[in-house]
């Protein structure tokens, strides 16, 4: 038996989208796939898939980005 499907539409802007395809494209991905799959881990989880905050966390530095690349991937 056949799983009914539903269309579900939504606004996005338009240069997030754009951004999105080109990552999700090298992935092999459309972006209903991508929704397809977070839907999928918020079923599973029975949450949001990823921390969600209203607060603001700090951003690295240029030194430090660098720092954590070399502790985790070794020189350039």
């Amino acid at each position: 038996m056949a799983e009914t499907t539903v269309l579900f539409r939504a606004r996005v802007p338009r240069e997030r989208l754009k951004h999105a395809e080109k990552v999700l494209s090298r992935l092999g991905l459309k972006p209903g796939d991508a929704f397809n799959m977070l839907l999928a881990q918020i079923e599973l989880r029975e949450c949001v898939p990823f921390s969600l905050t209203a607060r603001r966390e700090s951003l690295l530095t240029s030194q430090e980005q660098g720092a954590e690349w070399t502790k985790t991937l070794g020189e350039y």
